[in-house]
């Protein structure tokens, strides 16, 4: 077996930019003030800026980020979330502990997000049914390209459901040259260190553009605390986001921007590179990607990423059960006509090396590994 190249090389990304990171740390160790310090207020208001609209928030782990919405809104027992199950836990994860009821909607088979029309089905079958009511819709730019908001925002207004921008993997990602709040009435982050922004640990956040609903939100990261420090206006949680992580964050969003188009070059030379040798990724009309993941379909992904090993290219399989096929999840509805897609590209996904210091020599690496995997087989 080759040695293996890097599949996310965080490291290279350290060489680059480590002394403003070291800088950026010592300053916060310097100056003790490691909860909410000068960093966290400043970095919410570069996130916003980098988004071009909306205010942040900032919180301590992207899964905070999508449940402290959730309890603003006042969501819980009776409401039903729209929520698709080729994802993270943590989407319907959040649902259930707000004590509401996820629903899950299948995807579209190229872009990997959710199914406007799948989405219209399942609200119309819990209207009918009359036991939920809707209250929010949780879209997910997987892989770090936008889900299609143009066609899920009507749907969503028509039956009076909030939208919430699931843009763990996709912060920086754009349509027709808007970030995805533009739809959405919030968008959520995580900071987990292999996302695109990523931190030194965790960290989330989330943006929206309504002031009352920023502040219900920063009540709620800090116990629900009200006018005084010692005054709680709601139940809350303890979700603040460290100042060393975020003078991390401040440094890295610097280069963020730049580190975009470097992942898209990587894709590009992937895209040129594989021709029609597997089924590449669809990016939607108008849009901008993070490429958090570059993921591919082939049919025997078993033999497919033992063909790439031998070869010193790692792979790795996202989601490879949809969370409605998972046992704390089973009980929960599924949209009309179940999820097919879903289940189609469980069994067929893999994602191969990506980042933004990717070496010529281990594009090449990767191209011919799957080349000459197509070809032989």
């Amino acid at each position: 077996m080759s040695d293996m190249i890097p599949f996310i090389d965080l490291g290279a990304q350290r060489a680059r930019i480590k002394d403003r990171i070291d800088a950026a740390v010592m300053k916060v160790l310097d100056e003790g003030r490691y909860i909410l310090g000068p960093e966290v207020n400043e970095l919410e208001d570069r996130l916003a800026e980098f988004s071009g609209l909306g205010r942040a928030l900032s919180c301590a782990n992207g899964t905070d980020a999508i449940l402290i919405p959730l309890m603003a809104f006042g969501i819980g027992p009776g409401d039903a979330v729209f929520v698709p199950s080729f994802t993270f836990a943590a989407t319907a994860e959040v649902v259930v502990l707000a004590g509401a009821t996820p629903v899950f909607v299948d995807i579209d088979p190229d872009t990997y997000n959710m199914s406007a029309a799948s989405l219209a089905a399942a609200v119309e079958a819990v209207n009918q049914a009359g036991e939920l009511t809707p209250r929010a819709v949780i879209a997910v730019d997987l892989f770090g390209q936008p889900a299609d908001y143009p066609a899920l925002k009507p749907i969503a207004r028509e039956n009076g459901l909030k939208l919430i921008s699931d843009c763990a993997q996709g912060y920086g990602c754009t349509l027709d040259g808007k970030a995805t709040l533009h739809w959405a009435d919030v968008l959520t982050v995580s900071f987990y260190p292999a996302k695109p922004l990523g931190a030194y640990g965790d960290g989330g956040a989330i943006l929206c553009k309504d002031d009352a609903l920023y502040a219900a939100m920063k009540s709620v990261r800090v116990h629900g605390e009200g006018a005084s420090r010692y005054e709680y206006a709601r139940i809350g949680l303890n979700s603040r986001l460290d100042t060393i992580q975020a003078a991390i964050l401040l440094a890295k969003l610097d280069v963020f921007g730049e580190e975009i188009a470097m992942r898209q070059a990587v894709a590009d030379a992937y895209a040129t590179g594989f021709g029609n040798a597997v089924k590449t990724p669809r990016i939607i009309d108008g849009a901008r990607s993070t490429w958090a993941q570059y993921t591919i379909e082939v049919a025997d992904r078993d033999g497919f990423r033992a063909f790439l090993a031998e070869r010193g290219v790692p792979t790795a399989v996202y989601y490879p059960i949809p969370l409605h096929k998972h046992e704390p999840y089973s009980g929960f509805p599924c949209a009309p006509g179940g999820l097919p897609a879903t289940e189609a590209a469980a069994d067929r996904v893999v994602s191969l090396p990506m980042h933004p210091d990717m070496p010529q020599a281990d594009i090449d690496r990767v191209v011919d590994a799957v080349t000459g995997y197509a070809s032989r087989n």
